[in-house]
């Protein structure tokens, strides 16, 4: 059965309350210094994973994700404290996996090409205001990566999965990837990159955070439609980011992000797809832009989306 997950928000027993009145079942954590010890050693203490777990059950909540201390350009360029992030991931992975955190996160510095686009504040009905973002002018833009660059970067991911891979199947904890947003063609995480990830790395401990929104950047809802069914028959979906957007990059050069009823695609045939496939984890409503009166948790956008989704669910059950 299909869960909804949202962020950890600022943890407090307010919004803890709120959430779980709204009908949420779990929690997403997109930082590692969301957990004590992360800042000073660099990994964080089991004891405060477990307390925090522990805090997040009394509220009928269980955490879903968690992100491993990122990857930055120390170790992906070879700098001097490269190889420390590395063993910091690792030491972070086993505490999660002590904890008995289901899916952990891997972020990489040079996953996005963030020179080659222009983001802008789009606004949409009513005025609420989201992200755009279209293609910077081929005489504006920075440089392309080369092919032995984008290669090299390739040799360093593959350096990291080699060590986080086997702990992960030690204590059956899956790592999912997301995708590169903005999906530019070129970039590591875009179509074919996807693929090169479960290609290298045939563990079932290995897949995807799936985002509609982000793979909807790169092509709309066909190929949304498309890669949950092959990546979802697979069982590589670990968790979907649920949202909408408006335009693609190969047929506007450009998207803006928008609430989930007010976009290209048609969310309840990505449910409908996702049921298919047997996919059985949560979906999480990830980018929600904020409407009148949101604060900084934007949490009537957020109920918003919660609402929306808890109703395709109820539908979906009605077939």
């Amino acid at each position: 059965m299909m869960k909804i997950a949202v962020w950890s928000g600022d943890l407090s027993d307010s919004y803890l309350k709120k959430v779980v009145q709204l009908g949420v079942e779990c929690i997403d954590f997109r930082e590692a210094n969301l957990f004590p010890g992360v800042e000073k050693n660099g990994y964080p203490r089991l004891d405060a994973v477990l307390r925090i777990k522990r805090r997040l059950r009394r509220f009928g909540l269980e955490i879903n994700r968690v992100t491993l201390p990122d990857i930055t350009e120390r170790f992906m360029k070879d700098k001097r404290g490269g190889e420390k992030e590395l063993e910091n991931s690792c030491k972070a992975l086993e505490v999660f996996g002590k904890a008995g955190i289901p899916i952990v996160r891997q972020r990489f510095a040079g996953s996005t090409y963030d020179h080659l686009t222009i983001r802008y504040a789009s606004k949409h009905r009513g005025g609420y205001l989201s992200r755009g973002e279209i293609l910077r002018p081929v005489h504006e833009s920075a440089s392309i990566p080369t092919l032995m660059e984008l290669e090299d970067w390739w040799r360093h991911f593959h350096a990291v999965y080699e060590r986080l891979v086997p702990i992960a199947e030690d204590y059956d904890v899956k790592i999912g990837i997301h995708p590169s947003d903005a999906p530019l063609h070129n970039t590591p995480l875009g179509s074919l990159g996807l693929h090169r990830v479960i290609d290298e790395f045939p563990s079932r401990n290995v897949g995807y955070i799936y985002c509609c929104g982000t793979r909807a950047e790169a092509g709309g809802l066909p190929l949304v439609l498309d890669e949950i069914n092959y990546y979802g028959r697979k069982g590589r979906i670990f968790e979907v980011h649920f949202r909408n957007v408006r335009g693609s990059l190969a047929t506007s050069g450009g998207f803006e992000e928008v609430l989930l009823d007010d976009g290209d695609m048609n969310m309840f045939k990505i449910i409908l797809e996702l049921k298919k496939v047997g996919f059985d984890g949560c979906l999480n409503p990830d980018h929600v832009p904020e409407i009148e009166g949101d604060g900084p948790n934007v949490h009537q956008a957020l109920a918003y989306s919660i609402g929306y989704i808890k109703a395709l669910l109820t539908a979906l059950a009605a077939l």
